[in-house]
């Protein structure tokens, strides 16, 4: 028993002191290490909105050049898909049965005045005949009778004239306004009737018009938004407008809206609308397909993120916040038109929060974070500024509809010994996880003296060609000057000329500049 007793308790202080240990390692345990990231504060502010919606150009004045007289085609004297001028020659038709018909209505006219010269005269001569009552009445009457009937054979006679003149003009066809010709619809030597009398047409150009279209939704949709004050629009309905071309660039000149109509349309549901703009030099074509941006809107108390900061989870989208504690929160939040390349966020987020916009993929629920602050990103210009700028009443699709990778992790070199930094959509600037690979890259290069870094920039193969060299340029430049102000010698920067994006890569590679650490030799 006493042997019992006493191997009873050497097992019951051997537990107790494993349980004390258990709780000392516990207890020192260390926290769990804050996560680096970088947030943003937002703010409540009024914003400019553009709405895009799709349009087609068209010519204000868009004449047909009609053959007026019967007769063969001599010769097309402009050049096809030319510009042409008020009272330009376009075509000439055969004249010479024109001028003879003019020549034989003059002959007629000397006729019927030679006539009514004679009539005149006979007139004269009975008239005090008759006074004397050498002649009869009746001679007087006959007399101012066949007066006034060679006065009428000489206008009919000069109508002719008029006509075989007119007729003779005709054959010399002028374009009556200024614009841009199109291609001869009849060839030289045709004979040209009422059948075919159809030669060309001649479209103005300046200034062009741009007619598109707002849905009854949308309508809606836009008229409930200014009455409740969510958006705000421009005194006297006078919105500017700009447009998008087909590659991405912006047309330089601005329009207004000149027209709305009366109703909706009964076959498509929708409200016509027109803008004109200048167009000077004729760049602009009728039948062109382009996106009309309508400016001078506004959102008041409007709350903007970066579009990196938005993700979508199996419950939608999200942000994560971080609290008065300093930890990371995931936000349900409803993202809705662009700004730019942000979104605008109408639910979920308040004035003052901070909302990390790099840095996410350590982050859990409740997790510490260490928090660096960036500044908010730059806006749209009121006026216009960027072609995809601010919300869309249409369903615009979002610059770069496939986003690219904004986390550090998920922005892995494209090859060994290279670093990168990508750039948003028509971006140029450094966004905070570009300032982080730009610190590493210092810190190595300061570390290694013997090291140099080459930047190479890339042209997207899509879009505008001369608008994505400038934006390479731009991006190495940026990259250049972010790390001279870190501290490294212009000496050991070797600035390359962009190289094109190869074909099969997203147009988020090229909007990339690499850094290649190499010893100088």
């Amino acid at each position: 028993m006493q042997i019992s007793y006493s191997g009873g308790l050497c097992l019951a202080l051997c537990a107790a002191g494993l349980i004390a240990a258990c709780s000392k390692q516990e207890a020192a345990a260390p926290a769990a290490q804050a996560a680096a990231v970088s947030a943003l504060a937002v703010q409540a502010r009024t914003i400019p909105v553009t709405f895009q919606f799709v349009g087609q150009t068209e010519s204000p004045q868009q004449v047909e050049i009609r053959a007026r007289v019967a007769g063969f085609l001599e010769k097309r004297v402009y050049r096809e898909g030319s510009r042409v001028e008020k009272g330009q020659v376009l075509f000439q038709m055969d004249a010479k049965p024109f001028a003879a018909d003019l020549q034989a209505a003059n002959g007629e006219l000397a006729q019927q005045q030679a006539r009514l010269s004679t009539a005149r005269a006979n007139l004269a001569r009975v008239k005090p005949l008759v006074a004397d009552n050498a002649l009869a009445a009746k001679d007087l009457d006959d007399a101012t009778g066949q007066e006034q009937a060679a006065a009428a054979a000489v206008e009919s006679a000069k109508a002719r004239v008029i006509d075989a003149q007119l007729k003779l003009g005709y054959a010399t066809i002028t374009s009556p306004l200024e614009g841009l010709s199109s291609f001869a619809k009849v060839q030289d030597g045709a004979y040209v009737g009422p059948a075919n009398s159809l030669l060309t047409y001649v479209a103005r150009l300046d200034p062009i018009r741009v007619n598109f279209s707002l849905s009854e939704n949308e309508t809606l949709r836009l008229k409930d938004e200014l009455a409740k004050g969510q958006l705000r629009g421009m005194a006297n309905d006078d919105y500017p407008v700009e447009l998008v071309l087909a590659d991405g660039s912006v047309y330089p000149e601005h329009g207004r809206i000149t027209f709305a109509d009366a109703a909706f349309s009964e076959e498509t549901g929708t409200f016509l609308l027109r803008a004109e703009l200048p167009n000077p030099k004729g760049d602009l074509r009728p039948g062109q397909f382009v996106r009309v941006n309508v400016l001078g809107f506004t959102r008041p108390n409007a709350i903007v993120v970066p579009q990196r900061a938005v993700q979508e989870g199996p419950r939608g989208q999200f942000v994560w916040v971080v609290d008065a504690q300093g930890k990371a929160l995931q936000r349900p939040v409803t993202a809705g038109d662009w700004v730019g390349d942000q979104w605008l966020v109408s639910q979920g987020l308040k004035d003052g929060e901070r909302v990390i916009v790099d840095g996410f993929m350590r982050l859990a629920p409740g997790m510490p974070v260490q928090a660096k602050e960036v500044a908010a990103e730059p806006l749209p210009a009121a006026a216009g500024g960027a072609a995809a700028s601010g919300g869309s009443a249409t369903s615009q699709a979002p610059p770069g509809a496939a986003a690219p990778p904004t986390t550090q992790a998920a922005r892995a070199s494209p090859r060994a010994g290279t670093e990168s930094v990508y750039f948003d959509v028509d971006r140029a600037r450094v966004d905070a996880t570009g300032q982080a690979v730009l610190g590493q890259v210092a810190a190595a290069l300061r570390a290694q003296p013997e090291l140099r870094v080459t930047l190479h920039g890339y042209v997207d193969a899509s879009g505008s060609s001369k608008r994505n060299r400038e934006l390479a340029r731009q991006r190495a430049n940026a990259v250049r000057d972010a790390l001279a102000a870190a501290g490294v010698p212009a000496d050991r920067i070797v600035l390359e000329k962009p190289a094109d994006i190869t074909g099969g890569q997203s147009p988020a590679q090229a909007r990339r500049v690499d850094l290649v650490l190499a010893e100088a030799r």
